[in-house]
């Protein structure tokens, strides 16, 4: 874990300075301790001269310059499995939803490749919609991605 000093905070954006030739990679978390909580930042630039540019993911109040920050060595993850399961969580993998801490230890991180087409089963499973015509004449597989715009408009007759 490198450590560094925060050099400028512009609400969420946040930058950092490390000694050359200790830049962390692009989407690493960088985390500045505060007295009561953690503030966890993700490195979206490398801007030259020893420093990063960061996004805050929480509110950057309490930051200021001089302060250290630390590279974790690695991406932000989400906890995955069974486990995760009717839970919430918030962008840094945090339980947020009061039932204790998430029975798991497996964590993927959030920037990772696409499985591959061939690692993608077919869907066998069709959505309901509810809507008739979708469907009868256009149903939908289940877990595939889709984009349904609909619209109403109220009408009045009268003679003339």
């Amino acid at each position: 874990m490198e450590q560094a000093i925060v050099k400028r905070v512009i609400g969420p954006v946040v930058d950092v300075h490390f000694a050359y030739g200790n830049l962390p990679e692009l989407y690493n978390a960088i985390e500045i301790r505060l007295p009561d909580r953690k503030v966890t930042l993700e490195v979206v630039q490398q801007i030259g001269g020893g420093d990063v540019r960061c996004i805050a993911l929480s509110s950057t109040d309490g930051i200021s310059r001089g302060m250290e920050a630390i590279d974790t060595g690695g991406s932000i993850t989400m906890p995955v499995g069974e486990a995760t399961l009717g839970r919430m969580f918030n962008v840094t993998g945090e339980p947020i939803d009061g039932k204790g801490p998430v029975g798991t230890t497996e964590r993927l991180p959030i920037h990772r490749k696409a499985p591959g087409f061939t690692e993608i089963l077919p869907a066998t499973e069709l959505l309901e919609t509810g809507i008739k015509v979708v469907d009868l004449l256009a149903p939908y597989a289940r877990g595939g991605k889709i984009g349904l715009f609909g619209a109403a408009r109220a009408t009045t007759s009268g003679t003339r």
